[in-house]
C-alpha cells in the first residue's frame, strides 16, 4: 500500500516541472505594489500585492542592475518574469526579469516591440550607416529655435569651423504633432539637397518628452534620408530609436557639432605642415634630378658621342666577317651538291635510260621471236601428228575404201529400225551424196 503514496519531494518536483513547462507561466506581465522590500547587496527578495492577493518575488542581481529607478515600499510597478516553484518551502514565486514604474510601462513595452520590429527589418544595421563628410559646407539643424541645443551647436561650430554655414529648420520636438513636424523638416532638407550634414537634436527629458524620436515615421524618415545624419536627443543615458537609426549618435549637442565639423585651425596647421612637407619633398626631388642631370651632362655620351657607336662598329665588322664566311661556305656546299646532283642526273639521264631500254627491247624481241618460232614448230609438229592420227580415224578414209553413211532429217541412221517404207534418205559418199527412197526393208535375220 505504501507504494501508492508520493513523497513530498516527488510531489514538489512534479509541481515545479508543471510550472516550468506551462507556456502561459513562462513569461508573465504583472502590475502590482511592492511590499516587504529591503535593499540587499546581491539578489532582491520582496512581494507584489494588490487588494486581494500577494505573491513572492525574486530579482537576481544581473536583472536588478539594469533598472533605471530605485524601488521603494508601496511603489506601483510593472514587471515581466516567469512563475516558478521553490522546492524547499513549496511556495510558488515570480522570478522577475524586468521592472519599471507603472505609468510609463506601456511606453517602454511599445518601445521594445517597435525596436524589435525595426531591428528585424535591418534599420539599425551598421552596414547602412553613411560616413560624415570631413569638411561640410552647409549643415542643417532640426531643433527648437528657442532651446539651448541650437545655441550650443552654433557656438561650437563657430569656434571650431566658422566657415561652415548653419541653417536652422525650426522644429517642434515635443508634444502633439512633433513627430510629423520632424518628418516634414527631414524631407525639406532632402528636397533641397544642398546640405552636407543634418543634425537632429533636443535636450533631455522623460520618456514621454522624448517619445517623438521613438515614433516609427521619424525613424523611417531618418533611415531613408540620403544626407548623413547626427542624432543628439536627450542626455547621454537616454537612448531613442532615432539615435539607433542615425548614421552617428552624439551624447550632447556640443558633441554633435564636434562630430560634424573639424577644428579649422588644426586643419590649416595640417595643411601648412603638408605644404612644407610637399615643398621640401619637391626641393629634394628637384635637387636629385639636377644632380642626375649634371652627371648625365658630364658623361662620355655627351662629351664623346663617338664612343656610343665604337662598340657597334666593331660588332658590325665582326658580323660582316661572319656573314662573308657563311656565304662562302654556303656557296661551296651548294657547288658540291650541284656537282653531285649533276653526276646523279647524268647517271639517271633519260637518254641513257632510253638506250638501255632499247637494247632491252631488242633483246626481248629476239627472244620473243625465237620463242615464237620454237613454239610454232612444236605446235606444227604436234598438229601434223594430230592430223595423221585424225586422218587414220577419219570417216573419209574409211569411205574412200567404199563405205558411206546415211542421214534422215540430218540424223545418222544406224539401224533399219529407224527407217520406214517410202521415206527419203541421203546417202553420203566421199565425193557427194544421193537421195534415195526406201522401197524395201530387210533385216539380217530374214524378216
Amino acid at each position: 500500500m505504501s507504494e501508492e503514496y508520493l513523497t513530498v519531494t516527488a510531489l514538489t518536483k512534479y509541481l515545479k516541472a508543471k510550472f516550468e513547462r506551462d507556456p502561459y507561466l513562462g513569461r508573465v506581465y504583472l502590475t502590482g505594489e511592492i511590499s516587504n522590500f529591503r535593499l540587499r547587496p546581491t539578489h532582491q527578495y520582496f512581494s507584489l500585492k494588490d487588494e486581494n492577493a500577494v505573491i513572492s518575488a525574486t530579482m537576481f542581481k544581473g536583472a536588478f542592475s539594469k533598472i533605471k529607478f530605485k524601488p521603494e515600499e508601496g511603489m506601483k510597478v510593472l514587471v515581466v518574469g516567469r512563475v516558478s516553484l521553490y522546492e524547499r518551502s513549496g511556495q510558488y514565486q515570480l522570478m522577475i526579469e524586468h521592472m519599471e514604474p507603472d505609468g510609463v510601462g506601456a511606453l517602454y513595452q511599445a518601445l521594445a516591440q517597435l525596436r524589435e520590429k525595426l531591428e528585424k527589418e535591418g534599420l539599425f544595421n551598421p552596414n547602412f550607416k553613411q560616413p560624415l563628410p570631413r569638411f561640410p559646407k552647409r549643415i542643417a539643424v532640426l531643433t527648437s529655435p528657442s532651446g539651448a541645443v541650437i545655441r550650443d551647436i552654433i557656438t561650437t561650430t563657430r569656434r571650431r569651423y566658422p566657415i561652415a554655414q548653419i541653417v536652422l529648420f525650426p522644429t517642434k520636438v515635443q508634444g502633439e504633432g512633433s513627430a510629423d513636424d520632424i518628418v516634414r523638416n527631414i524631407r525639406r532638407v532632402e528636397e533641397l539637397g544642398n546640405f552636407d550634414t543634418m543634425i537632429i537634436g533636443r535636450g533631455g527629458g522623460s520618456i514621454e518628452d522624448l517619445w517623438s524620436f521613438n515614433e516609427e515615421k521619424v525613424v523611417r524618415a531618418i533611415f531613408e534620408a540620403r544626407t548623413p545624419t547626427i542624432s543628439s536627443v536627450g542626455h547621454e543615458t537616454d537612448v531613442t530609436l532615432a539615435d539607433l537609426v542615425a548614421d552617428v549618435r552624439a551624447a550632447t549637442p556640443t558633441a554633435a557639432a564636434e562630430l560634424a565639423v573639424p577644428v579649422l585651425t588644426d586643419e590649416l596647421m595640417n595643411i601648412k605642415q603638408k605644404q612644407i612637407r610637399l615643398e621640401n619633398g619637391f626641393k629634394k626631388v628637384l635637387e636629385n634630378k639636377m644632380l642626375r642631370f649634371k652627371r648625365l651632362k658630364e658623361s662620355y655620351v655627351f662629351m664623346q658621342p663617338e664612343r656610343l657607336y665604337e662598340g657597334l662598329s666593331m660588332r658590325l665588322d665582326k658580323t660582316k666577317e661572319r656573314l662573308n664566311t657563311a656565304i662562302e661556305r654556303t656557296i661551296n656546299e651548294q657547288k658540291t651538291r650541284y656537282i653531285q646532283a649533276r653526276g646523279q642526273l647524268a647517271e639517271y639521264s633519260p637518254k641513257n635510260r632510253v638506250f638501255q631500254e632499247h637494247q632491252r627491247v631488242t633483246y626481248d624481241t629476239q627472244r620473243l621471236i625465237q620463242g615464237m618460232n620454237e613454239y610454232f614448230n612444236t605446235k606444227q609438229q604436234a598438229f601434223f601428228k594430230t592430223v595423221q592420227a585424225l586422218d587414220l580415224l577419219s570417216p573419209l578414209k574409211i569411205m574412200g575404201r567404199g563405205y558411206s553413211y546415211t542421214l534422215k532429217d540430218k540424223e545418222m541412221i544406224k539401224s533399219v529400225n529407224q527407217l520406214k517404207l517410202n521415206e527419203t534418205v541421203q546417202v553420203h559418199y566421199t565425193d557427194g551424196f544421193v537421195e534415195a527412197e526406201i522401197k524395201e526393208i530387210r533385216k539380217e535375220n530374214g524378216e
